[in-house]
């Protein structure tokens, strides 16, 4: 399946873990089109995710943040850009605890921003969102689309937020827009605060494994690659103003994972450590898949696969992780998890 159209992609947040893989992904299958990444390079939006592709001649980066509608006006008509696939967020729930403003202005604020441009200059716009957004799911249940959204945490809070901006534009202003909610991906370039790159580079380094209170928490562990396919079927074949779940439809423990990791590494087992649990920790999510696969689309990957090929990554890319885990992540793992191992509560 390849298209020349859209021609022209705005790929905000297209140096993160998801929007890299997707432009990886998008330009190997779609060559003809041009991709500008608008990306504001925190943390973990690095350059080095697409380093062997700078040189691409469809592939440009701006940088810029996704509040700034003026910025983000002015790249999308001197780029001619034809639609904006947002991937742009703060997406990680242990630093929205830490600090949750930051999440409502990127995540809600953003977000509202780029339908304000898409909506000035008639541009589709589709959106990346999470199963988080359906809060805890409890069992026999799967979450389907239509289900009412009920987040837990801020970084949930602030996604749920923009999805119903998003679905908001459609209705308001029959903006073309689509929304796609991944489950919790693994995959290459995963910055290693997450649990599957978190838990590969502490075994590698042989250092303690920090597993939240029993660790039988329910996921659904997605490869990212799945997820851009499921991104590339809404783009293609999506309805507008629908929204998608994209993921396996089969979870496992945290626990299970756990093992996945140390077994694919040969690492000891010894290395795990129960430590205090997330506050307001989510017990399980689960989402049922059925209206994307309805367009075609299926997943490559099942979960057990999807954690051990995440794993070999990091085994074979110390270069990409290693300055990481020797910079600022430093700072950060030692605030979230050093009185955890200590044994020590939460301050």
């Amino acid at each position: 399946m390849t298209t020349s159209q859209p021609y022209a992609l705005l790929i905000t947040g297209g140096c993160g873990f998801i929007g890299s893989n997707f432009v990886r992904y998008w330009l190997d299958r779609h060559p003809t089109s041009r991709i500008v990444v608008y990306d504001k390079l925190t943390y973990a939006g690095r350059r080095e995710n697409l380093l062997d592709l700078w040189s691409h001649s469809n592939l440009s980066l701006v940088v810029g943040d996704i509040s700034d509608q003026a910025m983000v006006r002015q790249t999308c008509l001197a780029h001619g850009i034809d639609m904006i696939v947002n991937f742009a967020a703060e997406t990680h729930v242990d630093v929205s605890i830490l600090g949750p403003l930051v999440f409502t202005d990127t995540n809600v604020r953003g977000t509202h921003v780029l339908l304000e441009v898409a909506r000035e200059l008639g541009m589709r716009l589709h959106h990346i969102s999470t199963d988080e957004v359906y809060g805890h799911i409890p069992d026999g249940h799967q979450s389907v689309e239509t289900d009412s959204l009920a987040p837990r945490s801020p970084y949930a809070a602030s996604k749920a937020a923009a999805d119903q901006l998003v679905q908001a534009y459609a209705i308001t202003y029959g903006l073309p827009v689509t929304i796609t909610r991944g489950a919790n991906n693994v995959g290459p370039y995963q910055y290693p605060e997450k649990a599957v790159p978190l838990f590969s580079t502490n075994a590698l380094l042989g250092e303690p494994i920090p597993v939240y209170g029993d660790g039988l928490q329910m996921r659904d562990y997605a490869h990212v690659f799945d997820h851009c396919t499921g991104i590339e079927t809404v783009l293609l074949h999506g309805q507008m103003g629908e929204v998608y779940n994209v993921g396996t439809g089969r979870e496992m423990t945290n626990l299970e994972m756990v093992d996945i990791v140390l077994d694919t590494l040969g690492a000891d087992h010894m290395l795990v450590r129960h430590v205090a649990d997330r506050p307001g920790h989510d017990r399980r999510y689960s989402m049922n898949v059925d209206k994307l696969c309805g367009l075609g689309w299926a997943p490559q990957f099942d979960p057990k696969h999807a954690v051990a090929e995440a794993v070999k990554w990091y085994e074979d890319n110390r270069w990409w992780w290693e300055p990481i885990r020797r910079g600022v992540f430093r700072e950060y793992y030692d605030r979230q998890y050093a009185d955890r191992l200590a044994g020590r509560e939460e301050q």
